[in-house]
């Protein structure tokens, strides 16, 4: 299975051992990897910003890197959910897969060599709820499922816990932290709250973007509270 890598603007400047766990992962489970060189910015940022009319330039390199893979891969549901909704091609839309999705519809993962001996609080970020369905939600009346805790079961040691407010947004929200700043602050402070009540070592997730918003906070607030992406608990070992 030849599958394509992208690897978000933020996830490359900031956290590049997502995008290394993310590989080496791929591979452990027999994709044949590759990382298109040239790969920039999805133009999420653009059109959440209501300029949507200014992406042309992102779909188009978006398009010349990644034509003519099985699949396109990625750890970062908003940038995911984008080119799912807004890439112009077709064949692009349909070939986009946030990678705790891809690790359990596509590939059906059973089984994982991981090892994470931690209590960690798991935060459901927004874009992946609600957009690509990765779990359920508490509006609906439906039953409760979790990809993401379905691929964390496979972690041997590890013990996850979710905040009474299952699925509450953290208040990033992509430029809302900008243009918003205050509220954007209070509800990243109320979301980490009620995870470290919990008394979690690690706080995860599957989106980094949510991550950075809420490590800000902790190092603000002195905590010993560590972010790590979901890929990485998955690609650990002892």
């Amino acid at each position: 299975m030849r599958v394509a890598l992208f690897v978000p603007c933020y996830v490359d400047q900031f956290y590049p051992q997502v995008a290394i766990a993310s590989l080496e992962l791929l591979e452990k489970l027999g994709c044949e990897v590759v990382v298109p060189k040239d790969q920039t910015c999805c133009g999420q940022p653009m059109a959440n910003s209501g300029f949507a009319n200014l992406t042309g330039g992102c779909d188009t390199n978006f398009s010349q890197n990644f034509d003519g893979f099985d699949y396109i891969v990625g750890p970062s549901g908003s940038c995911i959910l984008h080119i799912k909704e807004h890439h112009p091609s077709k064949k692009i839309r349909e070939s986009v897969y946030e990678i705790c999705e891809f690790l359990v519809d596509v590939l059906q993962v059973k089984k994982l060599d991981a090892h994470f001996p931690h209590r960690v609080g798991l935060h459901q970020s927004c874009h992946g709820q609600r957009g690509l369905r990765l779990s359920s939600m508490t509006e609906r009346n439906e039953v409760p499922f979790s990809k993401i805790a379905q691929l964390l079961d496979m972690v041997k040691g590890l013990d996850y816990v979710l905040p009474a407010r299952a699925d509450e947004c953290c208040g990033f929200g992509g430029t809302f932290c900008v243009t918003e700043e205050a509220v954007s602050v209070r509800m990243g402070q109320d979301r980490i709250q009620e995870h470290v009540v919990n008394q979690i070592d690690y706080l995860i997730g599957a989106d980094t973007s949510c991550l950075m918003h809420m490590e800000g906070i902790l190092r603000r607030q002195n905590s010993n509270v560590q972010i790590k992406h979901v890929i990485e608990i998955l690609n650990h070992h002892a």
